[in-house]
């Protein structure tokens, strides 16, 4: 089926009376609806093309798989040509509103900051990853100059994140976003170090991105209020300049020591926590991880995992949690084996790619969340694969991807494969053991 025939399908299921806004993400095509219906679930489902659903209160997550989900969204936004259905723009505030819980909000806004940069890290961690397995097979080769130019590429999202994220970060909080870049490239300037206050050097970059954050969302916060005391013939030039000069002080002398306390206790307490129990502590975030991302909490650890790579060069907490997704590749292998109904055989194969690809929402959805037990069982098999990674501390210079790609980007990639493997396996074998219902054609 085409992704048009596709997007006209979804639609005369659906009723363009009952949609109220489209979108889509990397995997998903997101449908807002005015009305659940459970009568067009099955529909749905029965589709060629189609991986699962999921609802979030009113919207309709119809899971298609990475490239498809824009592709066909893109099909549904020109069969329908305006971006408010339904009741128009006043129901979807409304239905936005009832939504927007503190929580939601909050995670929404540390992933508006981090997410944009993810295809950089995705870009030059494979790089690094990639040049030190030929420097560990070849050591000879490392005064090459293209070498030299690779590994410079490599460390280049380093070299400016900072101003990256104080850019996002004051937009995401509604302020001038190169304010926000100059502040972090304030905190971060190499000369700082040639200030001493109270008999100690400033250090450049302390607190990393956490501490950009504060300072961005300061900077915002100050921004928007003197937007509404000074008087608009001043406002170009004062309130960058009062902005600027207020914000940029706190972050040297209150924001940048509180980023760095913050930033040294979660990297100690990740690093010490893997080095002192890593199976154990590696078999509990494995574990733990699908539900977390069922709930949605798993954006929370993008911001750690970036502090953790500005810190140490690698996240040890990425190839951990890129487990419990094996996990579930394992377990629905067992469901492929193991199911006779022909519509889930064929599921699995059209998901079980992109998810040892990393991309694991297909699978969730679309095979091992609705059949129950698989899940517990995929969760068991990451658990066990978490042990293996995180008993030998695997870093990842990335982040972003997951499965079989993040290989190139760690620091063990044979740990990592037999990490990989432990979950494919375990994933399985509890899959076969448990069982399932298997549903009726």
């Amino acid at each position: 089926m085409s992704n048009k025939n596709l997007a006209e399908d979804i639609l005369s299921i659906i009723g363009s009376e009952n949609i109220v806004n489209v979108t889509n993400c990397m995997t998903r095509l997101r449908l807002q609806l005015i009305n659940k219906n459970d009568s067009i679930d099955d529909k749905i489902k029965k589709l060629d093309g189609v991986l699962g659903i999921n609802y979030s209160d009113n919207e309709l997550q119809i899971i298609l798989g990475p490239g498809k989900a824009t592709n066909v969204a893109n099909e549904f936004k020109n069969l329908i040509q305006k971006p408010q259905i339904g009741d128009g723009k006043a129901l979807h505030e409304e239905i936005r509103a009832k939504n927007a819980t503190p929580s939601k909000l909050f995670l929404k806004k540390i992933a508006g900051i981090f997410v944009p940069l993810i295809p950089a890290f995705i870009a030059c961690g494979l790089i690094t990853g990639c040049v030190g397995l030929t420097i560990k097979i070849e050591p000879e080769l490392v005064n090459l100059p293209i070498i030299k130019l690779l590994m410079i590429a490599g460390n280049t999202i380093f070299f400016g994140m900072n101003l990256f994220v104080g850019f996002n970060a004051a937009k995401v909080f509604d302020g001038t976003p190169i304010l926000g870049g100059i502040l972090a490239a304030l905190i971060s300037h190499p000369n700082l170090s040639e200030v001493t206050l109270n008999g100690e050097s400033l250090l450049p970059g302390r607190g990393g991105v956490i501490s950009v954050v504060l300072v961005a969302a300061l900077g915002a916060y100050i921004e928007k209020k003197l937007h509404k005391i000074i008087p608009e013939m001043f406002d170009l030039f004062l309130t960058p300049l009062i902005t600027f000069l207020i914000a940029g002080t706190a972050a040297i002398f209150i924001l940048q020591p509180i980023g760095g306390a913050i930033s040294e206790t979660i990297g100690s307490l990740a690093t010490n926590a893997v080095e002192s129990s890593g199976a154990v502590v590696g078999f509990i975030l494995a574990g733990l991880w699908l539900p977390m991302v069922m709930f949605g909490v798993h954006q929370a650890m993008t911001p750690i995992h970036v502090d953790l790579i500005g810190r140490y060069g690698v996240t040890i907490l990425l190839p951990i949690l890129a487990m419990a997704g094996a996990g579930q590749v394992g377990a629905s292998i067992a469901v492929y084996f193991k199911t006779k109904n022909s519509f889930l055989k064929k599921t699995v194969a059209s998901a079980l790619p992109v998810g040892i690809m990393g991309v694991g929402e297909p699978l969730i959805y679309g095979v091992t969340f609705p059949l129950g037990k698989p899940f517990i069982a995929a969760c068991i098999g990451g658990a066990f694969g978490g042990a293996v990674v995180a008993n030998f501390m695997v870093g990842a210079a990335t982040l972003g991807i997951s499965g079989l790609p993040l290989a190139a980007a760690t620091n063990n990639i044979a740990i990592y494969f037999a990490g990989l493997l432990t979950s494919y396996v375990v994933g399985f074998i509890a899959t076969w053991i448990i069982g399932f219902d298997d549903p009726a054609e």
